[in-house]
């Protein structure tokens, strides 16, 4: 009898932005690591406390605004993470 192989299942993540699901590697991960320092993970693999923002601009808003980001990543996020962020997402756009 042959063995069936059933497909992997894709990891989803929420956006704190937007509040809807996503496959993990269509979003944006921000983390913060055990040392305090926040960064943007490409990887999604380091470790830390990680929240994910999906790729629209509206989104990082909207974060920003209600502090969910803050909130998820329990810490005061620095402008310039949100700064870096806003390339990121207008560079993902352009491209």
């Amino acid at each position: 009898m042959a063995q069936v192989l059933s497909p992997r299942k894709l990891p989803v993540r929420k956006c704190t932005g937007c509040a809807e699901h996503f496959p993990k590697m269509q979003l944006i991960r921000v983390l913060r690591t055990p040392e305090g320092e926040i960064l943007l993970d490409a990887t999604g693999k380091k470790s830390g406390r990680g929240a994910y923002l999906c790729k629209n601009p509206a989104c990082l808003k909207k974060a920003k605004k209600a502090r969910r980001l803050e909130a998820s990543l329990e810490c005061e996020i620095p402008e310039e993470v949100f700064a870096r962020l806003e390339e990121e997402l207008t560079g993902a756009i352009e491209s």
